[in-house]
């Protein structure tokens, strides 16, 4: 478990990953360089996995389970600064048969959006490459976060 996270939320509830800009993450100016945020984004994700109790280290390497991100969009809305600390949301839009589609948004200390991001991840077999569908212990632990619409 990252230092950087709170325990498992509720059910449709974000999951809240706090995260401190440090230098590596800035341009020239102490602003956070784009691409970062893909990384930040990353590490996220995979501490969502773990709080689910699914570690990448026995998904990936042990059951041979790839969650490839098949589609990315994001809206940067306002900057963030060397030294500020930003909340992580993490929503479950969609659960699909082989297919997960996630919400985040970044928020800054008061509370304002920094960035918006919607992300499509599929499963597949680290052996073939191809789409599987679900393993039903990961559909079940999706869906505790899956957005009540």
């Amino acid at each position: 478990m990252s230092s950087d996270t709170q325990p498992p939320p509720s059910p449709g509830l974000p999951f809240v990953a706090p995260r401190t800009v440090r230098f590596g993450h800035c341009d020239p100016a102490g602003i956070v360089y784009f691409p970062r945020y893909y990384e930040l984004l990353n590490g996220v994700v995979e501490d969502w996995w773990d709080h689910l109790g699914l570690p990448w280290t026995e998904l990936i390497g042990e059951r041979r389970i790839g969650m490839p991100t098949a589609q990315l969009d994001a809206r940067f809305v306002a900057p963030s600064f060397l030294g500020e600390r930003l909340d992580f949301e993490l929503r479950v839009a969609h659960l699909g048969r082989s297919s997960l589609q996630l919400e985040h948004r970044v928020v800054g200390p008061a509370g304002d959006e920094r960035v918006r991001f919607a992300q499509r991840i599929v499963v597949t077999s680290l052996d073939t490459h191809r789409p599987i569908p679900w393993p039903e212990d990961l559909r079940e632990a999706i869906q505790r976060f899956e957005e009540t619409r």
